[in-house]
């Protein structure tokens, strides 16, 4: 196993770095964060053309057809500028469609979501949250080729401002196999979206629907298993993110230890500072490590490759909390000045440590796949 990056990764990399140095200051980011949607279109501009949606959709279909490690060391380098934009969102919705949709219907909606031409959110949690197949009790009620939706879901991100969503329904009580994948113009008669306030670091919506006709993604009641996969993905894709938020934290508490002086000499001398610093690092190195190896497993199809996403998941969840919080520390007040950049991150790791599952779902799934729950 070589987890070091080639050199399209080297590329990319590059790419990702300096389009976050030039668009991605802490100030432009707040600034998106305090807008009336979150969402800023010329910033989602800029990261389409770049093509960072469709790097995981195939060629025939307007992409360019990427490994999952390519395009989680663009999530790692947006992640370390907290940037605020619907990729993983876009991504996730991408990878259902290609998952699920029949091959009709993946040539009619691939190439605008490759090309962002059209915004796309997946709504799958309920006011019940959780990320497994039997929080899913929205009901659908299948009729011909179609589905009606009438429920509610919350927690959906940029669905403000989304053209289409992708809605997990539940049209039989046959757990697993009663979950069918509805596709659905986001302004459709029925549809109300409404943004979700607080300490948030994604804009989501509570998307209520009254009665709305929606078309079914491939074959109704079998979607689970191609939303698991592609669960799987984001997730790991996600911890990329959270990889790079982590180290930002770190890299910035490392160098205002070294420039803030106290008692005549820099605070990074203290033991106390360094033992804050250590931690950050300590919590970082655990993201990267368990995160890329995630991504190698995906991308060769081992059979172990959920439970080591779900290993990556949980360390994220908890690490990059950590280490944005002892960056904090080393900061002491000055790294409450919101301008600054490190209230982002923190911002950041309390959102993402829930999104796509928490560290209690993530570690009763690695338990699961072990065939240790229940045990003591």
């Amino acid at each position: 196993m070589d987890l070091s990056l080639n050199e399209t990764q080297l590329m990319l990399q590059t790419m990702a770095r300096e389009f976050a140095e030039a668009e991605l200051s802490p100030r432009s980011v707040r600034a998106i964060d305090e807008s009336e949607t979150g969402y800023s279109a010329e910033l989602w501009g800029n990261i389409a053309d770049l093509g960072f949606a469709g790097m995981l959709v195939p060629e025939a279909h307007g992409g360019t057809e990427n490994s999952l490690t390519d395009l989680a060391v663009v999530f790692e380098a947006l992640g370390y500028a907290a940037c605020p934009s619907p990729l993983l969102s876009q991504v996730l919705v991408a990878d259902l469609v290609g998952a699920i949709a029949t091959p009709d219907q993946q040539s009619t909606l691939l190439p605008a979501l490759a090309s962002g031409e059209r915004l796309a959110a997946f709504a799958m949690t309920e006011v019940d949250y959780g990320w497994g197949a039997a929080d899913v009790q929205m009901s659908g009620a299948l009729a011909g080729d179609g589905v009606t939706l009438t429920g509610e879901k919350t927690f959906v991100p940029y669905a403000e401002v989304a053209d289409d969503l992708l809605v997990l329904v539940r049209t039989s009580p046959e757990g697993e196999r009663g979950l069918t994948l509805a596709q659905v113009d986001r302004n459709a008669t029925g549809i109300a979206t409404r943004r979700q306030r607080g300490w948030l670091g994604e804009p989501v919506c509570v998307v209520t629907f009254d009665g709305v006709q929606a078309d079914v993604l491939g074959q109704a009641g079998d979607a689970w298993p191609g939303v698991s996969a592609a669960l799987d993905r984001a997730t790991a894709l996600l911890s990329a993110y959270m990889l790079g938020g982590s180290q930002a934290a770190l890299d910035t508490a490392i160098g205002y230890s070294k420039t803030r002086m106290a008692f005549g000499q820099a605070i990074g001398t203290f033991q106390r500072v360094q033992d804050l610093i250590i931690r950050a690092l300590n919590d970082t190195d655990a993201i990267r490590w368990t995160t890329y190896e995630a991504l190698w497993k995906l991308d060769e199809g081992r059979d172990d490759a959920a439970l080591a996403v779900s290993t990556a998941k949980a360390v994220a969840n908890e690490g990059f909390q950590q280490s944005a919080e002892n960056a904090i520390y080393v900061h002491a007040g000055a790294g409450m000045d919101l301008d600054y950049g490190l209230t982002t991150h923190v911002k950041r790791s309390k959102f993402y440590g829930h999104y796509l599952g928490d560290a209690i779902h993530h570690k009763l799934r690695m338990a699961r796949i072990l065939g240790l729950e229940g045990t003591r």
